[in-house]
């Protein structure tokens, strides 16, 4: 019987890149290997501001967490294709604001898995748990995240750049709506993906793509927008990840609005 960490490190594939160990490296993080390095090296040889663009996502996590858990009021959050930690997680951001709030992480990434630990530092007052699962499998997710989370209160579901690692063939859209399913009302989903409208951008993924573990597929604004379906959108609505809630403390970076975001109510 194999020991979980060799587990793991099967799963690892250093001789492929992987989405968050790219994403660690456009983000200036120093845990990828030389393929993902590389990888993110031919996106931003084509896209240039594809690095600007991975740091705009985060900081659109940044706002919708303080939302949710300080205007909205939120105390539970599901995120889903978590990455790897960075300097504001989940967790730090909504424990800042109310110390009780519990987060359930999920991502399949294994290097993801082996930093856990370093997402489970909850406040005394709240909790952290981590889920190693697919997005593709929302059942056993929302089974896993009920053990930690209490599905009879409010919870926020974020997922940032994930729905992109699904094909259309996948039906993604049936993936958000299963999870959103299994949540009450005074729930909201926080969701940002690429868009398709900028060819050098369409050219950097199809590159990536190319040589990559996972693929991603960028889609139309309007497609994204498909996604807060059924929900009610908090202001400015379904946008440029740039354009919503700026800070006004803090001048975004000027790059090609390449990604759409929203924050939406379930009622």
């Amino acid at each position: 019987m194999s020991h979980p960490r060799e587990e793991v490190r099967a799963r690892l594939q250093t001789d492929r890149p992987h989405s968050a160990r790219v994403w660690n490296y456009l983000l200036g993080g120093k845990d990828n290997y030389p393929v993902d390095s590389e990888a993110g090296d031919v996106i931003l040889t084509t896209f240039p501001e594809f690095a600007a663009v991975a740091r705009l996502q985060r900081r659109f996590l940044a706002r919708a967490v303080r939302h949710l858990a300080g205007e909205a009021g939120i105390r539970q959050f599901l995120d889903i294709g978590t990455g790897l930690p960075t300097a504001a997680n989940t967790h730090e951001l909504a424990q800042r604001i109310a110390p009780e709030s519990r987060i359930v992480y999920v991502d399949n990434d294994p290097l993801v898995l082996v930093h856990a630990q370093a997402l489970l530092t909850s406040s005394d007052e709240g909790a952290c748990a981590y889920i190693d699962a697919d997005v593709r499998d929302p059942e056993r997710i929302l089974a896993e995240a009920a053990k930690t989370l209490d599905f009879d209160r409010p919870v926020a579901l974020t997922m940032l750049g994930i729905m992109g690692q699904i094909s259309d063939a996948e039906r993604p859209a049936e993936l958000v709506n299963t999870l959103l399913a299994g949540l009450p009302p005074g729930s909201y989903l926080a969701l940002s993906d690429g868009t398709n409208g900028n060819e050098a951008l369409n050219r950097a993924v199809e590159a990536y793509n190319g040589q990559s573990a996972n693929t991603y597929h960028l889609r139309s604004p309007q497609e994204i927008a498909a996604f807060f379906a059924g929900l009610d959108p908090v202001e400015p609505g379904i946008v440029s990840t740039a354009s919503w809630r700026p800070d006004a403390q803090q001048a975004e970076e000027s790059t090609a609005d390449v990604s759409f975001c929203g924050v939406a109510l379930k009622k």
